[in-house]
């Protein structure tokens, strides 16, 4: 007997932190304005509101960068709590509808509606009440993805923003995904996505039609997600006590690595994306890894914990410097790929946090 099709939704929040600042400050109300740290030379922007993206202004970006791009642009410092209680409202209204509910932040989840609602079978309704519900209930507007899996409801959600909503049926799916363009595939990043490209992998179909061997090559263990993913399958349920332990990035080199110093550089990109991740999302690692992977295949790994979480790109340097040169001491063989990754991961706040102040990046990020 074939299963029922699922029926997920992803809803994400439109510029959730700065539409709240807008919202609760009418005079900021159809201006460039950004959350985020207020000291130009070493605050980061968290969110800025669709008029601040007009020109360029984007989340993780430096607010020395950001102010260069719109010199207008209005600078706050968060609000969490505010943030926080607005999160809340919207997971209450979720719960109306499902009790499947996956958090990935403040501002966005999934829903498994499969069977959850009899008297309105249709996700694509249950989807729009929603998105008037948050609207009617907090002021603010929601994007809403639609679709049998999470992979194809988080593509949509994005499609059609602000306050969209994109269905996508089982029978239009795999035209979707052939048009899609390679850079919106899950976990295909900045990184990645130039390297597909100048292999001209462009679009889903293209990555359709690589084999087996050459996704491999590519992607390494995850060849077969993507190969799943090309041909419109994720069998990942949504999952309700989902929590996440860590937080990485790496990067496969088109040429391997020799000299520690072009590795140095390449690790400093990496904890950059990691250390925007944390900040973006409020949450610090203990525990910093550093993998290794050469090119006969082998692969290391390196960490070191500390009591209080890493939370500059000067402490993860630091700590990645000592632990390639350790590594580097005991092989000198060309890289092939490099990763970095922080776990043990803390949220400011939590009662059992592993330090008693916060972390003074985060104090910068926040303006305080």
């Amino acid at each position: 007997m074939t299963p029922p099709c699922r029926k997920i939704i992803h809803i994400d929040m439109d510029a959730f932190y700065a539409a709240v600042e807008q919202r609760d400050f009418p005079q900021y109300q159809g201006l460039p304005l950004a959350v985020g740290g207020t000291t130009a030379q070493r605050g980061v922007i968290a969110t800025a509101s669709y008029e601040a993206r007009a020109f360029g202004v984007k989340s993780a970006m430096s607010t020395y960068k950001a102010l260069k791009l719109c010199p207008q642009l209005i600078v706050v410092p968060g609000r969490f709590e505010a943030y926080k209680e607005v999160s809340r409202q919207i997971r209450a209204i979720f719960a109306d509808y499902t009790d499947l509910i996956e958090p990935l932040s403040l501002d966005e989840a999934y829903l498994d509606v499969t069977g959850q609602n009899e008297g309105n079978p249709s996700a694509t309704l249950i989807a729009y009440e929603i998105k008037q519900r948050i609207l009617r209930e907090t002021g603010l507007t929601a994007s809403a993805g639609v679709s049998y899996n999470k992979f194809l409801a988080k593509v949509a959600s994005d499609y059609n923003k602000p306050n969209g909503l994109c269905v996508i049926p089982p029978h239009k799916a795999q035209r979707f995904i052939e048009e899609l363009p390679i850079g919106r595939f899950y976990g295909i990043g900045q990184k990645t996505e130039p390297r597909l490209k100048a292999m001209n992998i462009h679009t889903g179909a293209h990555l359709k039609a690589l084999s087996m061997k050459t996704l491999e090559s590519i992607f390494g263990k995850s060849a077969a997600f993507y190969y799943d993913l090309a041909r419109g399958r994720d069998d990942r349920p949504v999952e309700t006590d989902w929590v996440r332990k860590s937080i990485g990035s790496e990067t496969t080199f088109s040429q391997n690595l020799c000299d520690p110093a072009p590795m140095l550089t390449e690790l400093s990109t990496l904890a950059a994306e990691v250390l925007a991740w944390m900040r973006r999302h409020e949450t610090y690692g203990r525990t910093l890894t550093l993998k290794v992977k050469y090119a006969d295949f082998q692969q290391i790994t390196r960490s070191r914990t500390q009591a209080t979480p890493f939370d500059t790109l000067e402490s993860m340097m630091q700590t990645l410097t000592d632990l390639l040169e350790q590594t580097e001491a005991q092989n000198h063989r060309p890289v092939r790929l490099l990763g970095v990754s922080v776990s043990k991961l803390w949220h400011p706040g939590e009662a059992d946090s592993p330090v008693t102040h916060q972390p003074e990046q985060l104090k910068l990020a926040l303006g305080a």
